[in-house]
Parts: C-alpha cells; structure tokens; sequence
C-alpha cells in the first residue's frame, strides 16, 4: 500500500476518475443552495441532487467530487469511535444515466488494488451485496476477489428512501487485521461495530423507481440507471496511513500538536482531544460558508458543537477561550483544496472568540440551574428529564453531569437518559428520511432534447417555431423570454400568430435546458409547429433589470461596510422591487442603511455602461470575479461588469448604471439568527418607498379616525381642545423616508394620547359639574342609565353623587376604550346590584357580580350596551 498524505489521497481520487471519462464537480457550500429540505450538505450526492432527479442533464454524464459534509446525528460517537465526525469530506464518482454496474466495480477495484493508484492488497478487501444481486458477485469474483470475502446481507444493501430513485448496493471493508480486533468476517454480516473490518466506500446501483405500496420485486426501472457512490476521505486515508484512528491522520494531528501546546498535556488518544478537533473543523468551514451561530436551525447546531468543545476543553484544563487560535491550523492543512478559507480566517476567528468568551460567562447558568436541580430533590436520583436539560439546553455532557451529581453523592437516570436521547435520534432519523428522498424523474422532459435557444441578451421580440407542447406548457425553437433563475423572475409577454393569441406567464428550464413557456391561450388553439412572434413585456424588463443590477451594487456595499465575510443567502428580483438575504453576525443600524443606501446610490450616478462577456470560470474569478460557494457553474460562465464589482450572473441587467435613476432602501428584517433581509426600490418606485411599511402606516390611519372621533365628542360637548399634530413629512425617496414614517407615527401616538387625556380629563369635569341634569333623572328613588366615557374611578365618584339624591337603586354603564363597564349601588333591599350587574355583563359578552349593595362588571361587545341598559330599567321598575 502506497503512503500518502490525506491531500495525495483526495487528488488521487480525482485524477483516477477523471482518467475515465469524469467531469470534477466543483464541491457545494456546507450551506444548500435552494434545496430548503437540507439543513447542511450531508452527502456528496446531496449535491447532485438536481442531476439524479431530472430537474438538469449534466453535460458530461460522468462525474467525480470531493464534497464536504456535515452531519450531527451521531454527535455523541465523535472521539468515542475511530471513524465519527462531524465534519468530513466524501470523495464519489457518479454516472448519470451512462456506465452502470460493470464498469463502477470494476474501476472501484482498479483504483484500490492497482500499484499505479492506491495499491490496497486485494486479499485484504472484502464485500456485501445484496442476496438477489447476483451480477455483482459474478463481477468481484471476475476481477480475483475471493468468494469467501463477498458477504450477503439484506436491507443493509439496499438503498432506499421514500419514493423516488433506488436500488442494491455493494460495500467494501478492509481486514487491518488482529492487532486492530480478534472478530471475524462474520463481525460485517453481524453489524457488529468493531476496529478491524472498516467500510471505505460504497457503490450504488440507482435502478428502479420505488413506488408507495409496490414490492421491490415490482419497482419500475428507471428511464436512467445511474451510479452513486461514497468513499470517505478520513477514513480512507486512516487505512492508508495505517494509523490506529482518523484522528492520527495528517488530517487531524497538526490540530491534536496545537491543543498540546494550549492545554499543556500530551495527546494519548483522549476523547477530549477528538471532540475539539473535529468541532473546530466544523465550525470553521460553516462559518467560512457564511453559516451563522444562532439559536435555531444550523446555527443553533454551530453554537452546540463549538460549547460542546469548550466543555471539553476545560476536562484537559483549558479555562480560557482557545478555539479562535485552532482557526489558522484547520485553515493551513485544507487550504491547498479550499483557498477561500484564507480570506474567511479572520472573520471565522471573530465570531468564534465572541462565541466562545460570551459562553463561559453563562457557564455559571448551567451550573445554577444544577443546583437548582439538586436544591429541588426529593431523593437521590437525578431525572432523565432534568439530565436531558442541561445537556440540551445548558450543553452539559451526561459525563459532567454524572460528575457533578457523584461529587454530591448523588445518582442520575442514565438509561432513562439514553432513552431521551433515543427520541431524538427517532426525530432526528424521521427528519432525515423525509429530507433526503429524490424526486421520481419526469420521463417525458428527461428524454426530451430538441433545439431551443435563448436569444433575450439579444432581442425582446422575435419570429420563431413552436417545437414541442407538453401539459405544463410549449417549449419554443428560440425565446427572448427569460427563464426564472438565479433569484430573478420569469419575463411575461405574449405569443402571436395567424392561429392563435396567448399570454407568457412563467417561463421555467427543462432538464436538458430548453425554455418551458407555461401560457394562458386567449383565443384559437396551439399546434407543434405553429410559426409565432414572441415578445416579451418591455417595461417590466426594464424594471426587472434595473432591480437587478440594483441587486449586484448593494451587494458590493454591503460587503465593503460590512466586510468580506458577507454573503448572499437568498434572492429575489421582480419588476417591483428586489430582495437581497445575507449574513452578518450584528443587527443593522439606520446609520448603516443610510450609508449603504448612499454607497449605491454614488455608483449608479457615474453614467458608467454594463457590459458582459462569455468566459471560464477560472478566467473570471482571476479576474475579480465574485462567485457563490453554493452556486454551480457550467465550463463557460457570462460575467457581468458593473465597474465597482465584476460578478457572474445569467441575469438581465441594464446597459449603464445610469438607467437605474433613483434607489431606496425600503426596509430591513432579520429572517433567522444572523441572516437579514434588505427590501429595496429603483426608479419611480423610490417615492412610494414608506408605504411599505403597511403596519405603521395602518395604525397612523387608526390613530387619526381617533383623534378625529375625540375631537367630534369635544365639539358636540362644547369642550374646548388643542390638537396641533406635526404634519405628515413629504417623501424624498429614500430610507429617510421610512425613518420619518416611524418618526410621524411615534409623534402621533404622543399627540393623540395626551388629545386623549385631555378630553378625559375635561369630558370628566364636566360630567361631575352637570349632575344636576342627572338628578333630573331620578324616578321613584331609581336612576338606571348609560354615561360614556368615564373612567373606573370617576364612574364610582358619579354613582356615589347620583346615590345622594336616589333613595332605592342607581344603575351605571359607561363604555370607553371599546370595553362597556356596568356600576350598581343600592340603598334598598328590594335590589341586588351583583344580580343586576352580572345580567348586563352577560348580555354585552362579560361576566362579573358583587355584593347586593355594590357591584361591578364589565363586557366585550358595547353595541349590546342599549340593550343591557332597557332589561335592568324593565326589571326593576
């Protein structure tokens, strides 16, 4: 066997495959770029998902990656075991609907057992299959592998999740004999976890269609037979390397050097030493991929991983924050493949620190709510429910736990721990079976391959053919209509011919990339062949692009402000405005809105022309070119030159800033932990820019019916009030104006709440100084009538007047505030006011009572309150 280091290892992969045919795909972001069912890139077919499905035909059907992965579902056999990570890289080859079974064995064998490549002793490799797959052992046995070393197993060797593309499988493990275990071959048919017999890689025969409620015997084959396969490079290397774990490989040991040197103790192979190297690891490319640490969703997983490690760090002695100084080490051994991360250290290193040096300070929670626990005991035991809390939420290991509770002579629930970690494994396994399943592929689009050509760089309007008619729409030999992609959506327009008239209103990519036109037919019917002028809606392309180039500028700003660190998370570009996601670990402030809105607006004021130019990926990042870790790019890619940021996009973009006019900012939202989103305007869309702002700009219309309502009362009252609000700001056209807006409602809400107090106060006067009329009102010793208005206080002050001058009863409904309160007193015993109260509260919505001599309640609906009023006068006259 050939020595190799982990990075000899990774490229030898890709040249052997590249050798045969293979295209290297470019490795994804940890971060999924629009698969929403992903919360990291877990696999490297994960990455392809788009080619396996049908959604796009690649252009070389044969493909090889080195794809980073995450995966946290086994978090707690990291360091425990040889081969856990939470970070890894997974090598693949994969054939799309090309080679098939025979050539992925046979060339899966050549690249292990050959000299000129790995150079595996092939007596040292053994193989599953599933029990019906007798073609795969019929291949091992052809190419020397020893029969008694091909092992059958069942559901272990068939791939299949949910509906969609499935299919028997083939595993390799390699003997790194005795000195590693005494179990034998049998320990792989067993499943029995062990040292000796490691799985490197497996071959999936992606063949038949799995249908709900169908045998596998039944699954339909698939229209294309496609290879998925899977060969970790830790734990490839880790054989290769002969060391006794992935954690002694090149990979990992300048790490294991540099926490020696923090924590002063030597590395023997303490879980503690693996926990903290894999998690830096993680952290450092999620973070480097514009991943956040947050609460929730992936960076609530982050800021798990790295206090996990911190814990850790404190069981080799290290009391301080040290993971920000493990950055630059990861960095130095993945740099060769993964150069980005040199310019991300920096940033990686901040967040880390802040992270780091903000959970030692809450440390002391956890360890408060510890001993909350134990102050709260009964017995003895620890809950499993109270164990499971500080470790999932306070980030406790069980063993700290354990250790704290041994201390206090204390015991936990550790199997009924285990159990509750077992739910979440279940949740954790259900989550990932209903994420990872692949579209069953449309037959008809997948073998669908007529000419179809995008002409709309070019032109909006031109005479082509219709070509093909499928259910969801037409497909046209030549379109000026723009097919949504990249964040920005379709082009509309219309379709015109002697036979018939329709409507574009989506326009969409089939796999092999032709433009699928979904229409809305007016009048006459749509045949194959049918001659049509097609062209698309001006004006609202004008729009869309100059909100797109809009897009691309503020991005520039944002990253000069901000710093490099920023990345697009999502997109969004229509003709009415643009939508722009990102990441950055602080809250935006006005003042930076402000400026990001001036940096954008100097740039589109410098009559400065967009050009775009067809070239290599690797030209165009040579030349400044900004590209997405997430996004995917074909052999020639179309750059956009905006002069202040060069930048590949497919888009449709203006032909000089100058025609972008007027931008403004029209607001700012955080849509997750870390992640915000910009809303902004071009053109004449700037003036209206405030009116986005529809909750404020609902309760300033509220505010002024009630300022309005107020000032009706006072007049009919003859109260006299002044109510001189500031006046509405005029509209500049820009984020100043939703400052002002936010402004004119803060002021507004002051102005009417002290018009409010006012014409209380005064409304209340005056009710106390006309009780004469009131008086008036007296019959038999009884009054029973409604004065509005009042508040709590001073309706019992009124009541209390009017019961000077009443002999038997006097019965009180005053609604302010959309609330209708009901106040009784009596003096006779002829009357109970809990009675009567409680019948008025009951016919308004509301409940209440009280004693017989005095009594309150109160109602929800106040156009009840006439009718309430009439039963209590009927029942006690």
């Amino acid at each position: 066997m050939k020595q190799l280091t982990g990075s000899q290892v990774r490229k030898m992969w890709l040249d052997f495959f590249q050798s045969k045919g293979h295209s290297v795909e470019k490795g994804a972001s940890l971060i999924p770029n629009d698969d929403p069912t992903l919360l990291w890139m877990n696999a490297g077919v994960a990455a392809l998902k788009k080619y396996f499905d049908g959604s796009i035909v690649p252009k070389n059907p044969r493909i090889v990656n080195a794809q980073k992965c995450i995966r946290t579902n086994d978090i707690d056999n990291v360091g425990k075991t040889a081969r856990h990570h939470t970070f890894f890289e997974m090598l693949g080859n994969f054939s799309i609907g090309d080679y098939f079974r025979q050539e992925a064995i046979e060339w899966g064998f050549e690249i292990l057992t050959s000299p000129e490549w790995y150079d595996f002793d092939k007596n040292l490799l053994y193989m599953t299959i599933y029990p019906d797959d007798e073609e795969t052992r019929a291949k091992w046995i052809s190419l020397g592998v020893d029969p008694s070393h091909i092992i059958a197993t069942d559901d272990d060797n068939f791939w299949e999740i949910g509906d969609g593309p499935c299919g028997p499988c083939t595993e390799i493990y390699f003997d790194r004999g005795e000195k590693f275990g005494s179990v034998g071959p049998n320990a792989i048919k067993d499943g029995i976890q062990n040292d000796r017999f490691i799985e490197i890689w497996n071959i999936v025969f992606s063949q038949y269609n799995a249908k709900a409620g169908l045998k596998r015997s039944d699954y339909p084959e698939l229209p294309n037979k496609n290879i998925d396969t899977g060969c970790g490079l830790e734990r490839i290397t880790c054989v290769i390397q002969g060391v006794p774990t992935n954690f002694e490989t090149d990979l990992f040991m300048p790490i294991m050097k540099k926490i020696e040197a923090i924590s002063q103790v030597d590395y023997t192979g303490q879980m503690a030493f693996k926990v903290i190297a894999d998690h830096i690891r993680t952290v450092t490319f999620a973070v480097a991929d514009g991943a956040v640490l947050a609460n929730e969703g992936r960076g609530y997983v982050l800021r798990r991983l790295l206090r996990r490690a911190v814990k850790y760090g404190k069981q080799i002695g290290i009391q301080r924050p040290f993971m920000d100084e493990l950055v630059d080490v990861v960095v130095d051994v993945m740099k060769d493949f993964y150069p980005y991360l040199v310019d991300q250290a920096g940033i990686v290193k901040k967040i880390i620190s802040a992270e780091e040096t903000k959970f030692l300070e809450t440390l002391v929670a956890g360890e408060k709510r510890f001993e909350a626990i134990v102050a709260d005991l009964k017995g003895t035991d620890i809950s499993a429910s109270d164990a499971f809390v500080l470790y999932d939420t306070y980030g406790f290991p069980i063993e700290l736990t354990r250790e704290y509770a041994e201390e206090r002579g204390l015991c936990v629930d550790l199997d009924g721990f285990k159990a509750e970690m077992e739910k979440q494994k279940d949740r954790a396994r259900n989550a990932r079976k209903d994420i990872q399943s692949m579209k069953s592929q449309n037959e008809s689009h997948l073998l669908f391959t007529g000419k179809s050509t995008f002409v709309g760089y070019q032109t909006t309007s031109n005479e082509t053919r219709v070509v093909k008619i499928f259910p969801e729409g037409i497909v046209l030999e030549a379109t000026p209509f723009y097919a949504t992609s990249g964040g920005q959506v379709a082009d509309t327009g219309m379709l015109t011919s002697d036979r018939f008239f329709a409507h574009v209103d989506d326009v969409t990519k089939l796999p092999n990339g032709q433009f699928l036109h979904a229409v809305t037919v007016l009048s006459g019917k749509i045949k194959e062949g049918d001659r049509v002028l097609a062209s698309v809606d001006t004006e609202k392309r004008a729009a869309t692009a100059a909100n797109h180039s809009a897009t691309h500028l503020l991005f520039k700003a944002l990253r000069d402000l901000l710093g490099t660190h920023v990345s697009q998370q999502g997109s969004q570009v229509t003709p009415e405005a643009l939508r722009f996601d990102f990441n950055h670990f602080e809250a935006i402030t006005d003042e930076q809105i402000l400026e990001l809105e001036k940096r954008v607006l100097t740039m589109i004021h410098q009559n400065v022309p967009v050009t775009t130019k067809e070239m290599s990926v690797e030209q165009a990042v040579a030349k400044g070119a900004v590209a997405e870790f997430g996004e995917k790019y074909g052999d020639k890619v179309r750059v956009v030159d905006l002069k202040y940021t060069l930048d590949l996009c497919g888009g449709t973009h203006v032909k000089n800033l100058s025609e972008i006019d007027r931008f403004a900012i029209r607001g700012i939202q955080s849509i997750g932990s870390g992640i915000h989103r910009i809303e902004a305007v071009t053109n004449q869309s700037v003036m209206k820019v405030a009116e986005g702002l529809v909750g404020i700009v609902a309760e300033i219309d509220n505010l002024n019916k009630k300022a309005y309502n107020i000032l009706q009362s006072a007049i009919v009252e003859n109260i006299r009030l002044d109510y001189a609000p500031n006046p509405a700001p005029e509209p500049i056209g820009s984020y100043h104006d939703v400052i002002a807006k936010r402004q004119e409602f803060a002021d507004l809400q002051k102005a009417v709440k002290d018009l409010e107090r006012d014409y209380q106060t005064k409304h209340e006067t005056s009710v106390l100084k006309s009780l004469d009329s009131y008086y008036d009102q007296i019959r038999d010793g009884i009054f029973v009538g409604r004065v509005d208005g009042l508040d709590m206080n001073t309706l019992k002050q009124f009541v209390d007047n009017l019961a000077s001058q009443a002999s038997a009863l006097v019965f009180v409904a005053s609604v302010k505030d959309d609330k209708v309160t009901f106040v009784a007193k009596a003096k006779s015993l002829k009357y109970n006011c809990g009675q009567l109260v409680k019948t008025a509260a009951t016919i308004c919505g509301g409940n209440g009572g009280g004693r017989a001599d005095f009594a309150q309640a109160g109602g929800k609906d106040v156009t009840m309150t006439d009718q309430a009023v009439q039963t209590i006068r009927k029942a006690v006259r």
